[in-house]
C-alpha cells in the first residue's frame, strides 16, 4: 500500500526540527571541556560551590526557558519560537566565549565578570529550555499518526548526537595544544563553536512551515490546509485532518484556553512522566560516568573507556526505540525499560553494598543505560508531545518541561551528597524509582500508538 504522506517533506522538516535537540545536547555538554579552564580564569577566587553554580548555571536558564515556552509557542508559533531559541544560543555562544566583550577588558577578573558570564550561560539555557519543549511539539504536530513516535524519538537521538559532537569538537580544539593556550583561548573556542550549528538551525527554519495545529487554533485555516496538503498526498485526507483539528478548537484560542480545561489528570500525568524520567537517575549516569567508574575502582584511562562504551550503548539503543516505538507502542517499551533499569541499578547497588568491583559493575550499568535509551529517554518526549490536547499543549508542555529541568538539577546536585552517605543506598534509591516508574505507566499512562492527536484528546474529554 502506498504511503499516504509525503515522506521526503516529513523527513526534511523533522531533521531541521531535531537540530533543536542537537543544540540541547551541545549546549549542556560543551561545559565539560571548558570546566577546568573556567576554574582558573572565571572562578579562581571563589570556592567550589560558586564554581559548581557557574558550571551548572545554564540549567537555571533551562527552567526559565521551559516555563516561558508555553506562552511563546502559543503567541508566536512553534517555528518562530525555535528561531528565537537559535538566536539566544548564538548570543550565548559568543558572549560566553568572550564575557569581557561589552563591559570589561580581556584579562580582567572579578565578581562583575563572574556574574556576567553566568548571565550569558543562563541566556543559552533559556534557548535550550525553549527548544527542549518546542522541538518535540513541532514534530508531533507535523507528523502523521502512524510514524509520530518514530519521528519525535529522533529528537532524543539528536540530543545524544549533539553531546557526542561537542566531545569531538572540544577534543579537536585542544589536540596538540598546551595547557596554557587551552586556559587562555581554547575554552573560548569551545563556547564559540556552538554559534555555527545555532546559525544553521536559524537559517534552515525559514524553510519549514508553521504547524497546522497552531495555524488552525489561530484562525489561519487556509494556511493550515496548505501545510496539510504538503504533508499528505490525498487532498481529501488533508481536509479530513483539518476538520478533526477544527473540531477540537471549540471557539477558543490557544492563548486563552485555561490549563485545566481537560481536567487535572492529564497535566499531573505529564508532570509525573517528566519527574520519573529524571529521578530514575539517568543524568547522574551521564554527567558523572567517569567519576562513577573511578569510584568503583577503575583507573582514569579505564573509566574513560567505559564512558565511551556507555556512549555507544546510548546511540544503539536509542535507535532501537526509534525502530519499535510505533510497532510495540509506548507503554510496553516504557514498562520493559523500567524493569531493565531496576535490574541494572539493583545490581549496582548490591555490588556496591558488598564492595564488589569489576566487569560485573559495568555490565549492570550498561543494562541500566540501554534500558533507559530504548524507553524513557526518547519515549517520555514522545508522550509529552502527544498526550496534551491541542488547546493546552503549549502551556502544559511548558510546565512538564520546567519540572523536568528542576528534577534534573535536583537529582544531579544531590548525587555527591548521597554517595557520601552510602553508594548502595544511592543506587538502591534509583532502583526504587525505576520500579515506581513502571507501576505508574502501567496504572495511569494511556497507550497513544497510532492515534491522531485529536483522537487522543477524546481520552480526556470523556473523563
Amino acid at each position: 500500500m502506498a504511503q499516504h504522506y509525503n515522506r521526503g517533506f516529513i523527513v526534511a522538516i523533522t531533521l531541521i526540527a531535531t537540530l533543536g535537540g542537537l543544540l540541547f545536547g551541545y549546549d549542556t555538554a560543551v561545559i565539560s571541556g571548558a570546566e577546568q579552564s573556567l576554574q582558573k580564569y572565571i572562578t579562581a577566587d571563589y570556592n567550589s560551590f560558586i564554581h559548581g553554580v557557574t558550571v551548572s548555571s545554564a540549567l537555571i536558564g533551562c527552567v526559565i526557558g521551559g516555563l516561558l515556552s508555553g506562552r511563546i509557542a502559543a503567541a508566536f508559533g512553534r517555528k518562530r519560537s525555535l528561531q528565537l531559541a537559535a538566536l539566544l544560543l548564538m548570543v550565548s555562544a559568543f558572549l560566553s566565549a568572550y564575557p569581557e566583550l561589552i563591559f570589561f577588558e580581556v584579562g580582567e577578573s572579578g565578581l562583575a565578570l563572574l556574574i556576567m558570564f553566568n548571565i550569558y550561560r543562563i541566556i543559552g539555557g533559556i534557548g535550550v529550555g525553549l527548544a527542549s519543549a518546542v522541538s518535540p511539539m513541532f514534530i508531533s504536530e507535523m507528523a502523521p499518526s502512524g510514524i509520530r513516535g518514530r519521528l519525535v524519538s529522533w529528537n532524543q537521538f539528536a540530543i545524544i548526537f549533539g553531546m557526542l559532537v561537542v566531545y569531538f569538537v572540544n577534543y579537536a580544539i585542544t589536540f596538540g595544544q598546551s595547557d596554557i593556550w587551552i586556559d587562555d583561548m581554547g575554552w573560548r573556542y569551545m563556547f564559540a563553536s556552538e554559534a555555527m550549528p545555532a546559525l544553521v538551525f536559524f537559517v534552515l527554519l525559514f524553510m519549514v512551515p508553521e504547524t497546522p495545529r497552531h495555524l488552525t487554533l489561530n484562525d489561519e485555516e487556509d494556511k493550515a490546509l496548505t501545510v496539510l496538503n504538503r504533508i499528505y498526498r490525498s487532498p481529501s485526507h488533508a481536509k479530513k485532518i483539518l476538520a478533526n483539528i477544527k473540531s477540537t478548537k471549540d471557539g477558543q484560542s490557544e492563548q486563552k484556553t485555561p490549563l485545566f480545561t481537560f481536567g487535572k489528570k492529564v497535566i499531573i500525568i505529564g508532570i509525573m512522566i517528566s519527574f520519573f524520567q529524571q529521578f530514575i537517575g539517568i543524568n547522574v549516569a551521564l554527567y558523572y560516568a567517569p567519576r562513577i567508574f573511578a569510584d568503583l575502582g577503575a583507573g582514569a584511562n579505564a573509566s574513560m573507556v567505559q564512558t565511551v562504551v556507555m556512549g555507544l550503548v546510548n546511540v544503539i539503543f536509542t535507535l532501537v526505540a526509534i525502530m519499535y516505538v510505533d510497532k510495540f507502542g509506548r507503554k510496553p517499551l516504557l514498562i520493559i525499560g523500567s524493569t531493565g533499569m531496576a535490574v541494572g541499578m539493583l545490581g549496582v547497588s548490591t555490588l556496591a553494598g558488598f564492595g564488589i568491583i569489576g566487569i560485573s559493575t559495568l555490565v549492570f550499568i550498561v543494562i541500566y543505560t540501554a534500558s533507559f535509551m530504548m524507553s524513557w529517554g526518547p519515549i517520555a518526549w514522545v508522550l509529552l508531545s502527544e498526550i496534551f490536547p491541542n488547546r493546552v499543549r503549549s502551556s502544559a508542555m511548558a510546565i512538564a518541561v520546567a519540572v523536568q529541568w528542576l528534577a534534573n538539577f535536583t537529582i544531579t546536585s544531590f548525587y555527591p551528597f548521597m554517595m557520601e552517605i552510602s553508594g548502595a543506598m544511592t543506587y538502591g534509591f534509583y532502583a526504587l524509582m525505576c520500579v515506581l516508574s513502571g507501576l505508574f505507566v502501567w496504572k495511569f499512562v494511556p497507550e497513544t500508538k497510532g492515534k491522531t492527536l485529536e483522537e487522543l484528546e477524546e481520552l480526556w474529554v470523556k473523563r
